[in-house]
């Protein structure tokens, strides 16, 4: 258990590690650089694939696009979570009401749930 976390541990660490050596989490400039740089490197390989298969693969998007794409992903996922957040009492509610009911029906004797099994047989 212990080894485990360690590992996790040291894993996590180097990630965050290498992602800021390579500029991640630096300035927009250098993010810029970084998405530019990955997408060079794999236009080759795009281009191979693109060959063997039956379909057009779309381009990649400009750096201009990529950031309103980012920032309105990061926004709706921003409002989904507060609105979530916001309808949290009622959905804890509404579950809570379904599991009281179930085990309602749950605690009433099959005599008078089923009625038929009252009746003595004839």
């Amino acid at each position: 258990m212990v080894l485990g976390f360690l590992v996790r541990g040291s894993l996590v660490a180097a990630t965050v590690y290498y992602t800021q050596k390579v500029g991640i989490w630096g300035d927009s400039d250098q993010s810029d650089k970084l998405y530019n740089d990955i997408k060079s490197e794999l236009r080759p390989h795009v281009q191979k694939l693109e060959k063997q298969l039956p379909f057009e693969v779309p381009q990649l998007p400009k750096t201009g696009e990529m950031r309103f794409l980012a920032k309105h992903y990061y926004n709706e996922g921003v409002k989904n979570t507060f609105r979530f957040i916001h309808m949290l009492p009622c959905y804890a509610g509404r579950g809570l009401k379904k599991v009281k009911d179930t085990f309602q029906d749950f605690a009433q004797s099959p005599a008078i749930a089923g009625g038929a099994e009252s009746s003595p047989p004839k």
